[in-house]
């Protein structure tokens, strides 16, 4: 008989040896879902405590500088202005109510003063920010060493009529002064755009952040999504299995928490942005008008300290004027965006900007009655109408204008307080809930394919 040859095809069956099949296939695509919510639940929990500590930078350093510094500029302008009332009042014995009113409030000026320079030293984050704190610390004792000066030698001089003072006083206070306006009050400004220029920074740190974090947890999640329904899909087509219901569970999870995720990034990010619109910056800026309008009072005590001299006059009218329509205030930068009745109309149930600025305009017309009197020679009822207390006189009016303007601007940093608190409280948990969520949703993925990996051991 003939023998018969077989012949073999030992290639092919190498191939189909190594082809994927059923088990393996599962493996892999269950891998792959695993690594993915493994990816959105670690980015999304850095996300979110990144977003955290942006959010803990304004509150708690950036926006707390910006009013220290704010607050500082306003607290300088005050401690001239009381300086100027005392050098005025002298040592009249008829105005000893007066002195110690101004006593009393250059003592809490300074104290204020001294509090915001601490926290300003505190919270600086660069050299140059410390190095501007204590150029203020050394300018505020030389200015306060030229104010005592001048009031010692009035003290110890006999009692004269208010405005009759010695030369000498007139001089360490006009040394004082020039120090305040010439050195003090530049730096505060300088320190005061610096700070608020460092909120400005965090809160485009922060947008910056919130839409990137916004991009990348839709841009993982969804891929995540695409591969649960996949692997849906799939066992759809092998198992005969329309829906696997663990698969589905985490499917709904995903989605839901990607798109809470993005939601919740974008209404902290828009609720920070209108905190700061709506209260922090109005607050900042009627803080502002508020120092000037200290130092414009300041100027109607140094026209008459100085003997009339034009430039103060021209000093408060450049001023009054930037009050009540805005604009530039004086020669050293000094801006404001609005006047009073726009920077001080409120939050509502405080909005009494026409109301604040009808205050001014009182004080500035006794200022201007208080020059006429000056300019015709009767210098002590001049300063008797800036320093009594009485209605329709200089101190109770301005005293009159101040009480609405600060209930303005502490309604304002009350309202950013709770705004802000609002927002942040949005985040509160979510370094930790995608660390749960998302370990959960791997938990379901490999109870959904587990039990038909099982079936073919």
């Amino acid at each position: 008989m003939s023998a018969v040859v077989v012949t073999t095809r030992p290639r092919r069956r190498s191939l189909r040896a190594f082809r994927p099949n059923t088990p393996n296939r599962l493996w892999w695509r269950m891998l792959w879902a695993v690594v993915a919510a493994a990816a959105v639940m670690a980015a999304t929990s850095l996300l979110m405590s990144s977003v955290q500590g942006q959010v803990r930078t304004i509150g708690a350093e950036a926006a707390p500088q910006a009013a220290t510094a704010s607050d500082l500029y306003f607290a300088l302008s005050d401690l001239d202005a009381q300086v100027a009332r005392l050098v005025l009042i002298g040592n009249a014995e008829a105005q000893a109510g007066s002195q110690i009113d101004a006593l009393s409030t250059y003592r809490e000026r300074s104290l204020q003063l001294d509090a915001d320079l601490e926290g300003a030293l505190s919270t600086a984050t660069t050299d140059e920010e410390r190095g501007t704190v204590r150029e203020l610390l050394n300018g505020l004792a030389v200015y306060r060493q030229w104010a005592w000066q001048a009031l010692t030698v009035i003290w110890q001089a006999p009692p004269q009529p208010p405005g009759k003072l010695p030369p000498a006083a007139l001089g360490y206070y006009g040394q004082a002064t020039n120090v305040l306006h010439f050195e003090l009050l530049p730096t505060a400004q300088r320190l005061r755009d610096a700070s608020q220029a460092r909120l400005d920074d965090a809160y485009d740190a922060q947008r910056a952040t919130e839409l990137v974090g916004i991009a990348l947890v839709v841009l993982l999640g969804g891929a995540l999504t695409i591969l649960l329904i996949s692997l849906q899909r799939w066992f759809g087509r092998h198992f005969r299995r329309r829906v696997n219901p663990a698969l589905l569970l985490a499917t709904i999870v995903t989605v839901g928490l990607v798109v809470w995720s993005a939601a919740l990034l974008s209404v902290e990010g828009q609720r920070l942005r209108d905190a700061h619109r709506d209260s922090f910056a109005p607050y900042l800026a009627l803080s502002h008008a508020q120092a000037i309008s200290y130092d414009a009072a300041a100027d109607t005590s140094r026209y008459l300290l100085s003997g009339n001299l034009p430039l103060y006059q021209q000093d408060f009218t450049r001023k009054s004027t930037c009050l009540v329509d805005g604009g530039q205030c004086g020669s050293g930068g000094d801006a404001l965006d609005g006047g009073l009745a726009v920077l001080a109309d409120g939050p509502v149930g405080v909005r009494k900007g026409d109301e604040v600025r009808e205050r001014w305009l009182g004080y500035q017309r006794d200022h201007d009655r208080i020059v006429a009197l000056a300019d015709a020679g009767q210098t002590e009822a001049a300063i008797d109408a800036l320093t009594g207390i009485k209605r329709g006189e200089a101190a109770f009016d301005f005293y009159y204008y101040d009480v609405a303007i600060s209930e303005i601007a502490t309604a304002q940093k009350q309202s950013f307080d709770v705004a802000f608190e609002d927002a942040e409280g949005l985040l509160t948990g979510w370094s930790v809930i995608p660390l749960v969520v998302f370990g959960a949703v791997i938990l379901l993925v490999v109870a959904g394919v587990w039990p038909r990996l099982a079936e073919y051991r």
